[in-house]
């Protein structure tokens, strides 16, 4: 039930001066387009902010409760639209409807944010402070004029990310974690970690699958490096996906799992989970962090070793980070063929040292040489991806790990991306091409009844 609309306040023209009299206001000399803009905006945002008040009194405590995320909007708007004529408030220039939403997106989501969030270009959202919002899309950042109120308000949006997951932000644990019911990932940092203001990151989750033909057709890596890489997947070889951050390993592995074949038993395992294979029987384990009482946490590794236990004939760890590469390079060299996992490295052979140390990290006591063998044995295969110049996300190696001279860890390219020019519009040109090496595990292939196009690996003109 609506109730009654307020009586409007008295005109703001004029104040009272010594003993009570009415003075004039003496008017505010401004540039009269700019003032009006200012003005017209000020009225919106206090209307915006009146009817999320109102909204707040007049919905009851579990009114919206059972209803679809598209009918709790619906009622949202239909509400603010009634308050909006009963309180007789001025919307300062601003269309109704997009009035109406605004609200909505304040009371139902993460405010401000919400546009960006539906915008399907849009991958990543990046808050640095109230007026500082930032976007990337098609790999460029750009400049976003939406803003917050003040920093109380970018709290209250960060209270509405973490609250439904338990999870706890404060001057204690000033940094976070989370994911958004879409599976968009996000991480938080407030005072005093970030000294300035709150952070928000959030890595938006693609509401589309892209297969390995969509990644061809952006020229993101070649026919020819696609076919010989799902030929890898069926032949049960163990494969490292490396790149930075934003380079698309994620979405390389989703592309890249589609070769698996239907009739295997999967089991990923992820902090957080976020992949989304495409076929029938795949068991997803998730890591958790601790607990407010330090309690309750589950790593990556305790979920490594327990898959041993449950048969898989797959084993992908989303991303390989910390003591649990131990434990996968151990499940790779006993039986456990065909696991693809990606990793943060800039190129091969970095991931190979960043590798090493995360064993290290497992507290295992073994001498350099002994964790070399172990990583040359268990993986077969290396695939780079890049951010370029220009955006785009490409794969620039397919490596092979060929084994070891002396205490090194010996490597093979097998594809390489050729930059051939880069145009007057910044846009890189070039492509994936063999090298004309062929591969050491080429008789794997044999075994899995695999057959190799006589000129898969070219005869490596143009180094």
């Amino acid at each position: 039930m609506l109730r009654p609309a307020a009586p409007a306040p008295p005109p703001q023209d004029a104040a009272a001066g010594p003993g009570g009299a009415l003075r004039p206001v003496r008017p505010v000399q401004v540039d009269a387009p700019a003032g009006r803009a200012a003005g017209a905006n000020a009225v919106a945002e206090a209307t915006k902010i009146r009817l999320h008040e109102l909204l707040i009194e007049e919905l009851e405590h579990g009114a919206l409760e059972g209803l679809a995320p598209e009918q709790q909007r619906e009622a949202v708007i239909k509400a603010a639209r009634e308050l909006l004529v009963q309180e007789g408030l001025q919307l300062g220039g601003m269309p109704r409807d997009e009035l109406l939403e605004a609200v909505a997106d304040e009371a139902l989501g993460l405010g401000p944010l919400e546009p960006l969030l539906r915008d399907p270009s849009i991958s990543e959202i990046m808050v640095n402070d109230i007026d500082k919002v930032y976007f990337e899309r098609e790999g460029r950042i750009f400049r976003s004029p939406v803003r917050f109120r003040d920093k109380a308000h970018v709290m209250r949006i960060i209270e509405r990310i973490v609250a439904p997951l338990g999870r706890r932000i404060d001057e204690s644990s000033p940094m976070v974690d989370a994911r958004l019911p879409d599976g968009s990932r996000v991480n938080i940092t407030i005072p005093p970690a970030s000294p300035k203001a709150p952070t928000i990151t959030i890595r938006k989750f693609r509401a589309d699958k892209m297969r390995m033909a969509d990644l061809i057709a952006v020229g993101a890596l070649s026919e020819q490096t696609a076919e010989f890489l799902a030929m890898c997947v069926r032949a049960h070889l163990n494969i490292v996906i490396s790149g930075g951050t934003g380079t698309g390993k994620t979405t390389f592995l989703n592309a890249l799992s589609a070769f698996i074949p239907n009739t295997e038993r999967i089991i990923t395992i992820e902090d957080p989970a976020e992949l989304r294979l495409q076929q029938d029987h795949v068991i997803t384990l998730e890591a958790r962090p601790a607990s407010i009482e330090g309690k309750n946490q589950i790593k990556q590794r305790d979920l490594v070793r327990n898959c041993l236990r449950m048969r898989p004939d797959r084993i992908i760890v989303g991303e390989v980070r910390g003591e649990e590469a131990f434990d996968m390079l151990q499940a790779m060299n006993t039986g456990h063929d065909g696991s693809i996992s990606t990793i943060h490295a800039n190129n091969p052979r970095e991931a190979l040292s960043r590798l090493e140390n995360m064993v290290l990290m497992a507290g295992m006591d073994l001498p350099s040489r002994a964790i070399r063998e172990q990583i040359a044995s268990a993986i077969h295969i290396f695939v780079q991806l890049s951010r370029l110049q220009d955006g785009s996300r490409k794969v620039t190696h397919v490596t092979e790990v060929s084994g070891m001279e002396g205490d090194t860890i010996t490597l093979q390219d097998i594809f390489l991306f050729k930059l051939d020019r880069v145009d007057e519009d910044g846009k890189v040109h070039g492509s994936m091409r063999p090298t004309g090496i062929r591969p050491g595990f080429a008789h794997k292939f044999a075994i899995a009844g695999i057959e190799l196009p006589n000129n898969l690996f070219g005869t490596g003109e143009g180094w």
